[in-house]
């Protein structure tokens, strides 16, 4: 597994480079374009999972023991943690958002038949993981609810309403654009908040925070290390995030507003890593200082971890049932929410139940990205070399848009 990892992560970077060689200065247009503003909260709010607000407070003590994992003994764990889930991860984001925005419409890959069940398959599956990361870190948030440890009814009802409430906002496009400026503006409260409280309840001193974003700092200079798979537990990072790629970049695609190559990747790579960087540093801080984190916190963390639960799969949602046609208006709304409430619970059972393993699923994607630059290669590189914009049918009308 870790063999045909590197494959796709080695391609994937050349293929970047391809990109910014050739297209560099091109102005991006998708189908539904949106304004900057909007498009970055949906950039945001679209690629971080709930796993980037519960994950930490779990990974750290794994970072941190290097008798265990000596393979750490070069970083600290929050330039691990970062490079785990920030910056030079999301170059994958910007490959397939440019794909999708100005070589699809040329090439038609994820168009034939097969490759779009395939696709379409792996985005449910995927979206199903979300909520299985968001339901097996329950307990562990909510120990007042259960034993901290074991799931019960409590537990999974809490995942139902969540998917629930994501098919119903998957219906329309103007919840997905509310969902992503309202997850983004609290996600940004809860970074102040939890700051300001360790020092005015913890007595934390405030230039704790400088220290932290300096540890994070560790992590630009020694960037190619993290390239790679470190070990087994970077590698699965590295395969979840893989398995997002095509979903989430075919997703962001339609929302490109008119920005250069460029300051696509550019906005990709930084404007989620800011507030990734600024988290990490304020919840070190209270692993840091053995704070234990409960009650308000604990309250403030879930309500927005929800949020990202919930805006994460109304936009996939949206996605795979239009690539199968299966949108509210073909299937009338209550078939519509129906269908995928049932899907994704059974799902998610599936991955509770260990039937499904994200590693897989970020392989299958891999062997699509791979298929796809094969492809271009024996059939479409002429056509390929000849783009100069993107589709001229795709026009800068910010009215339609608003109004929707």
């Amino acid at each position: 597994m870790s063999s045909w990892l590197n494959l796709g992560l080695l391609t994937s970077y050349a293929f970047i480079a391809y990109i910014l060689i050739k297209w560099g200065n091109i102005r991006c247009i998708g189908v539904t374009p949106l304004r900057t503003p909007v498009f970055m909260a949906i950039l945001f709010t679209s690629g971080l999972e709930v796993g980037g607000i519960m994950l930490p407070l779990i990974d750290f003590p794994v970072f941190e023991d290097t008798l265990a994992n000596p393979e750490y003994k070069f970083t600290n764990p929050l330039a691990m943690e970062f490079a785990s889930m920030g910056f030079a991860i999301w170059s994958g984001y910007f490959m397939m958002c440019f794909y999708f925005c100005v070589i699809e419409p040329k090439v038609r890959f994820f168009e034939i038949p097969f490759i779009k069940f395939l696709n379409t398959v792996v985005i449910i599956i995927t979206c199903s993981f979300t909520t299985f990361l968001f339901l097996s870190n329950l307990p562990f948030y909510l120990p007042e609810f259960g034993d901290g440890k074991s799931l019960n009814l409590f537990f999974y009802l809490v995942v139902l309403i969540v998917i629930s409430t994501a098919t119903y906002s998957s219906t329309k496009i103007k919840y997905v654009k509310i969902l992503s400026m309202t997850s983004s503006t609290l996600f940004f409260l809860l970074i102040f908040g939890m700051w300001i409280t360790s020092i005015i309840w913890e007595d934390i001193e405030y230039t704790q925070i400088f220290s932290s974003m300096a540890r994070i700092g560790d992590y630009f200079k020694d960037l190619p290390q993290y390239l790679l798979p470190i070990n087994l537990y970077h590698e699965f990072y590295l395969y979840w995030w893989f398995s997002w790629y095509i979903m989430i970049g075919q997703f962001l695609a339609r929302f490109v507003g008119g920005i250069r190559t460029y300051q696509l990747l550019l906005m990709i790579l930084i404007i989620p890593s800011i507030p990734l960087g600024l988290w990490f540093s304020v919840i070190y801080i209270y692993h840091q200082n053995n704070i234990e984190i409960y009650g308000l916190y604990n309250l403030m963390m879930m309500f927005v971890g929800t949020l990202f639960v919930i805006n994460s799969l109304d936009s996939l949602i949206r996605l795979y049932t239009d690539n199968l046609n299966l949108t509210p208006q073909n299937l009338g709304q209550k078939k519509y929410i129906l269908l995928n409430i049932i899907s994704l619970s059974f799902l998610t059972l599936l991955y509770n139940f260990e039937f499904l393993k994200i590693e897989w699923i970020g392989a299958i994607v891999i062997a699509m990205f791979l298929g796809c630059l094969i492809n271009i290669l024996f059939t479409k590189l002429r056509i390929v070399n000849d783009i100069k914009s993107s589709p001229p049918e795709n026009k800068l009308d910010f009215k339609k848009v608003d109004s929707t």
